[in-house]
């Protein structure tokens, strides 16, 4: 399944990703993390696209 890029501002990220993850079923493929520890950038994939996102690093 193919996602349009999105991106969501949360201000707590362990209740966001409980939900995008065991409400929704996404997986959770890589994580940012900013220098100044300003904020933390999260990439969430469908099971079946997690193989893909490690080659394309695209929105998926």
């Amino acid at each position: 399944m193919r996602y349009l890029h999105t991106m969501i501002r949360a201000s707590d990220l362990d209740a966001t990703l409980a939900f995008f993850v065991n409400q929704l079923g996404l997986m959770e493929v890589r994580r940012y993390d900013s220098e100044q520890g300003r904020f933390t950038l999260v990439f969430l994939a469908a099971p079946g696209d997690a193989d893909h996102s490690e080659v394309a690093q695209s929105p998926l």
